[in-house]
């Protein structure tokens, strides 16, 4: 009754792809999200995972609370052990690492 001709013969024949249309902008927007924030972060979580799984006895180690050590032990549990000072160690969660830095080669004299 309300209804224009026109506009009811719209409703009928073209209602689904009228909503598709409406859903390419949200699901385009998804993708860029994916490519710019969620696919970086976890390349950079697979970086430090690697990078942790790395760690060997004497490598410099910086924790997340900013302490510098030097590796003395590690151990199979997911744990190692630090020298934060002469002759003070601690034992500190791989997963709190923050960096590691190996241990740097002399310079070589006469190159």
């Amino acid at each position: 009754m309300f209804i224009s001709p026109a506009h009811a013969q719209g409703l009928g024949a073209g209602g689904g792809s009228d909503m598709f249309l409406q859903l390419v902008p949200i699901l385009l927007m998804f993708v860029i999200f994916y490519f710019l924030l969620f696919r970086p972060q976890q390349q950079k979580m697979k970086q430090h995972r690697a990078m942790i799984d790395a760690v060997k006895r004497n490598d410099t180690v910086v924790l997340s609370a900013g302490i510098v050590g030097k590796v003395t032990k590690t151990m199979d549990n997911g744990e190692i052990e630090v020298e934060i000072a002469p002759n003070t160690r601690v034992k500190v969660v791989k997963a709190m690492l923050a960096d590691v830095r190996t241990k740097a080669e002399p310079a070589k004299d006469g190159a």
